[in-house]
């Protein structure tokens, strides 16, 4: 059987702010099919990697690879057109909007026709707008969403609203998803069906999967991979178990 290949690579990234070092020559790669956990302390450069990827930030030096190709100065607007879909550490949504609104979001990278099949609403238009539907509502079903689906997500739990987002990603149909500390906020049992659903999203939707994450719990049960950064570089890297034994994770975690 032949090695996953690299989805994903970032190689020698270093991100500055000014005089301070965010990341420093930052090398990694993301294979086709995993499950890959990154961990760190605070302030070790995490989400600032997830800002590169999705061109919040443009990186300082070096390059980003997504499937063979530079993304490293692509508009920020192309990004969810290749493929690559994210959560945030603090909930994004529309609250005034409905879940199934919300969902109906992440169908934008589709389009929805030309702008004459909108205005003459041409039968065209209305079979895209009902694949866009249909897409949403198995989204919907998948996280066992449907007691919410016309609910505001003003009213919604705070649990519920983590899988709202997470659902979102899930309607642009990307090929790499990655989860800005999912679990954060998150009971023991909302935490175990998060970990059911990465699982799933994997095997089931064929979606690679990179976690941010702080919840080791987790992180040792869905996780293929662990990297750990530590001051914007790769520290250890290997299976949860490996990564936690090792004497520099330790250290950066104890501040040692």
């Amino acid at each position: 059987m032949s090695a996953p290949s690299e989805l994903l690579v970032l190689d020698r990234v270093s991100l500055h702010f000014g005089g301070l070092a965010a990341i420093t020559d930052l090398s990694l790669s993301v294979r086709e099919g995993e499950i890959l956990a990154v961990i760190g302390p605070n302030g070790a450069g995490k989400t600032s990697m997830l800002n590169l990827v999705t061109r919040v930030f443009d990186p300082s030096g070096g390059r980003i690879l997504f499937r063979g190709r530079d993304i490293s100065r692509l508009p920020r607007a192309a990004i969810a057109s290749l493929g690559i879909a994210r959560t945030f550490q603090n909930i994004e949504l529309f609250e005034a909007a409905s879940v199934l609104d919300n969902l109906l979001l992440g169908r934008h990278r589709f389009g929805a026709g030309a702008w004459w099949q909108q205005l003459l609403r041409t039968p065209g238009l209305v079979a895209i707008e009902e694949a866009h539907r249909a897409r949403v509502e198995e989204v919907i079903e998948f996280l066992d969403l449907s007691p919410w689906r016309r609910a505001s997500v003003a009213t919604l739990p705070y649990g519920v609203r983590k899988v709202v987002e997470l659902g979102r990603a899930l309607c642009a149909e990307p090929a790499l998803l990655f989860l800005d500390e999912p679990a954060s906020g998150l009971n023991p049992e909302e935490t175990r069906d998060l970990g059911f659903w990465i699982e799933d999203i994997r095997s089931e939707l064929g979606i690679t999967v990179v976690m941010i994450e702080h919840d080791m719990g987790l992180v040792g049960a869905v996780a293929d991979r662990v990297i750990c950064m530590a001051q914007g570089r790769v520290l250890a890297q290997g299976s949860a178990a490996e990564v936690q034994a090792d004497p520099e994770v330790v250290a950066a975690y104890l501040g040692t």
